[in-house]
C-alpha cells in the first residue's frame, strides 16, 4: 500500500480489473484517472441505464440497476412461444366446433370451453407449479422446471378459451351460402373450410389473436408462479427468466412510496402499455389488409 497509502488507488483498480462484477464503496480520493472500473453515481440513473440496461437489481447498494432489458425480453419470449403453442391448437379446435361438430357435440364443449377463462389465474399458476413444472424438468433434464417454456405453457392454456370461442363465432357468421356455392363447384369439405370459410373469418380470427396476446403479455399471477423469477437476459426458453407483469406484482408492494424504484415499475407498466399498443395496432393493420 506504500507507507503513505500512496499505492492505493493503483491495487483498488488492479482488483476490480481481476473482479468486473464487484460493487464496492471507494473514497474518492483513491480513484485516479488510470482506474479501470465504472464509476456509478447514487441517485442518478440515465436514459441507456434503463432501456439499454441488462440488470435489474432495485435493491442493490450504493446503487441500484433498473435495466429493463431482461423484463422486456422475458415477456416477448413467454409471450411470442405461448401463442406459437395456443394458435394452432385453439384454431383447430375453432374448426371443428363451426365446421365438424354436430348440435349436440357444440352444445356440450362450446360452453365447457368458455367456463375455463372463468377459473382464477392463481389456479392455473398452480396447476402449472404442480403438473407442469416437474414436467419439463423430467422431459428436458433440467436443473429446475421453473423456466419460460412451463410459463408459455401455462399461458397457452389460459389464452385457448378466448382464441377458440372469438374464431368459431367468427367462422359460424360465414354465410351459408358461400359454403354451398363452394360444394356445389365441386370443392371438397376441408376445400371450403380453407379456401372460403377461413379467409372470410380471417378478422375474427385475428381478433381472437390479438386477444390472446394481450391475455399473455399482461398476466401475472401464473407467470409469476412458474417462470423462476429471474430477473437476467434468457438465451433460450428453457431457462428461468422474469417478465414485466410478474416485477410490478412481486416488487410494487415493496417499494417506497414516490422514491426511484416505484417510478422504475411505473416505467415498466407505461411500456407494458406501449407494447400492448404496438401489437394491437399491427394486427388490427393486417387484419384490415385481409378482409374480403
Amino acid at each position: 500500500m506504500g507507507a503513505e497509502l500512496e499505492f492505493v488507488p493503483e491495487k483498488i483498480s488492479e482488483l476490480i480489473a481481476q473482479h468486473p462484477e464487484m460493487i464496492g464503496f471507494i473514497p474518492q480520493q483513491y480513484i485516479d484517472d488510470a482506474f479501470k472500473g465504472k464509476v456509478l453515481e447514487a441517485g442518478k440513473i440515465g436514459f441507456s441505464d434503463i432501456f439499454l440496461g441488462k440488470e435489474w437489481i432495485p435493491t442493490a447498494t450504493p446503487v441500484s440497476f433498473y435495466g429493463i432489458l431482461p423484463l422486456v425480453t422475458g415477456t416477448l419470449w413467454v409471450s411470442l412461444v405461448a401463442i406459437l403453442l395456443a394458435l394452432p391448437f385453439g384454431l383447430a379446435a375453432a374448426i371443428y366446433l363451426a365446421e365438424m361438430a354436430n348440435h349436440k357435440m357444440r352444445n356440450f364443449l362450446k360452453p365447457l370451453i368458455e367456463l375455463l377463462s372463468g377459473i382464477p389465474s392463481v389456479v392455473y399458476g398452480f396447476f402449472g407449479l404442480i403438473v407442469i413444472v416437474p414436467l419439463v424438468q423430467k422431459l428436458f433434464q433440467l436443473p429446475v422446471g421453473e423456466t419460460g417454456l412451463t410459463g408459455s405453457i401455462v399461458l397457452a392454456i389460459m389464452a385457448l378459451p378466448t382464441i377458440i370461442t372469438v374464431s368459431e363465432d367468427a367462422m359460424r357468421n360465414c354465410p351459408r351460402s358461400m359454403r354451398e356455392a363452394s360444394l356445389a363447384l365441386g370443392g371438397s369439405k376441408w376445400q371450403t373450410i380453407y379456401k372460403i370459410v377461413i379467409p372470410y373469418s380471417i378478422s375474427g380470427i385475428t381478433s381472437a389473436v390479438v386477444l390472446g396476446i394481450g391475455r399473455a403479455v399482461g398476466e401475472t399471477m401464473a407467470v409469476l408462479m412458474v417462470t423462476g423469477n429471474s430477473a437476467v437476459i434468457a438465451t433460450s426458453i428453457l431457462q428461468p427468466l422474469r417478465t414485466i407483469p410478474a416485477t410490478i406484482a412481486a416488487e410494487l408492494g415493496e417499494a417506497p412510496d414516490g422514491g426511484v424504484h416505484y417510478q422504475a415499475l411505473f416505467l415498466l407498466g407505461i411500456i407494458l402499455f406501449v407494447i400492448t399498443q404496438i401489437i394491437n395496432s399491427s394486427v388490427e393493420y393486417v387484419s384490415a389488409k385481409n378482409k374480403i
